[in-house]
């Protein structure tokens, strides 16, 4: 790494290297993973659906639309991994969250229209429904939008001093992500979305060098807007008071409101410590709802056991440490929150969805990244992973110590140390 100085300001050129290829390598195997159980799972849940709605679902039909997906999620890792990176983090981020904005508000005005195309699921519209090509969850291309916009918005004002700053950081960024929160908590009815939205944020503004006494306020508003969202809807006040009274009688004839996470547990401990073994699941037969989405990993407790899932917990922890890694050698502080962003985003999907599964947190429905079926998640999970990709070309040989990235001049520093596999490139 050096310096070139003009005009008094200083310029951190960092040579570009090899990227970290055990983020290509984590999320791969995972990807693998999840198209083998889906082969597996498949018959049983099309077995399921053709007995219970009198549908005509193939067998293979669900593997091979988790493979379409596969496929599409691998092309957007490789367009994010190709494409310069400035492009959607300095020329277009405030486009690309105000699309992700748009999309989803007309997705609600398209449903309130009883347009067909706008499906009415669960009470709420949160996929644009494309026939043969399956559907579309615009909330996932707002995560994006939000990632990138908010990652450079808050690099700048932390590179320029003024992370602090309540009128010129905080306003804005409140508006922003309020804006997003209104659209797909309260509109759309999705809190898991807006818990990620939540999760990406915090992780940026942490890295950001932000005062904790301010940063613990930021997270005082939002408990306080968080429980009001909880409050004003009644579905989500049943569900934390259905996780709040824990497991409860029921009488017979009487629907019990903790069926979902009973039949979740009953999974995870029938698979004992090694499983029942792949396409030997009893409850993705119809007992456990959602069982190849949400519910996705009780069911690979089912089929590998205690020792599978520690080990599927393990390929998530060296994807979200591989991540950490390139966090903490980025010295330009608008990709240093970009990557923290990608981390958040991964850690609370996998975080909550265990969490609901094992009886720990109320039930969110969230996906498991790379595992559940479906495909509009894991193509934007892939998209901000293969940024992620091509940001870690840009890193340091030595990790960024505490207090650099904040504007300073990262030359004069001895302790960041120089760059491998060297291409001249500017960042």
């Amino acid at each position: 790494m050096r310096n070139r100085r003009s005009s008094g300001a200083s310029e951190t050129v960092v040579r570009r290297h090899r990227p970290v290829y055990q983020i290509l390598m984590y999320m791969g195997l995972l990807l693998l993973l999840g198209l083998v159980v889906m082969y597996a799972l498949g018959p049983q849940r099309a077995s399921v659906l053709n007995y219970a709605y009198g549908s005509d679902y193939s067998d293979t039909y669900f593997f091979n639309k988790q493979l379409a997906s596969v496929v599409m999620s691998i092309a957007a890792f490789a367009f994010c991994a190709i494409v310069p990176y400035k492009l959607a983090i300095d020329k277009y981020p405030r486009h690309i969250f105000v699309l992700g904005l748009s999309v989803c508000l007309l997705l609600v005005v398209c449903g309130v229209l009883g347009l067909p195309f706008a499906e009415k699921t669960n009470g709420a519209y949160r996929w644009f429904q494309l026939g043969g090509l399956g559907s579309f969850q615009p909330a996932e291309l707002l995560k994006f939008g939000a990632l990138v916009f908010l990652g450079g918005f808050l690099g700048m004002r932390a590179k320029q001093g003024k992370i602090n700053d309540i009128q010129e950081t905080l306003v804005p960024m409140l508006l922003s992500i309020g804006a997003a929160m209104f659209v797909v908590v309260v509109l759309q009815k999705d809190l898991g979305t807006g818990i990620a939205l939540v999760a990406i944020v915090l992780s940026m503004l942490v890295v950001s060098g932000m005062s904790g006494k301010l940063l613990w306020k930021i997270i005082g508003v939002l408990a306080i807007a968080g429980t009001m969202l909880i409050v004003m809807a009644p579905h989500r006040m049943e569900r934390v008071m259905t996780f709040v009274k824990g497991d409860t009688q029921v009488e017979v004839g009487q629907e019990d409101p903790n069926y979902h996470i009973t039949q979740a547990r009953i999974a995870i401990g029938s698979g004992g410590l090694t499983g029942l073994g792949i396409g030997n699941s009893v409850q993705a037969s119809g007992y456990l709802p959602e069982a190849i989405n949400d519910s996705i990993f009780a069911v690979m407790g089912e089929t590998f056991g205690f020792v599978g899932l520690v080990a599927i917990l393990g390929l998530f922890t060296g994807l979200l440490m591989a991540l950490l890694g390139v966090v903490s050698r980025l010295p330009d502080m608008r990709l240093r929150l970009v990557v923290a962003g990608v981390f958040g985003w991964i850690a609370s999907h996998v975080i909550l969805n265990v969490a609901a599964m094992t009886g720990v947190a109320p039930l969110t429905g969230i996906p498991l990244p790379f595992l559940s079926y479906g495909g509009t998640s894991m193509m934007f999970i892939a998209a901000a992973l293969g940024l992620a990709f091509q940001l870690s070309r840009y890193t340091t040989h030595k990790p960024i110590t505490e207090g650099d990235g904040d504007g300073e001049d990262f030359g004069s520093r001895r302790r960041v140390g120089r760059t491998r596999y060297a291409r001249g490139s500017r960042i």
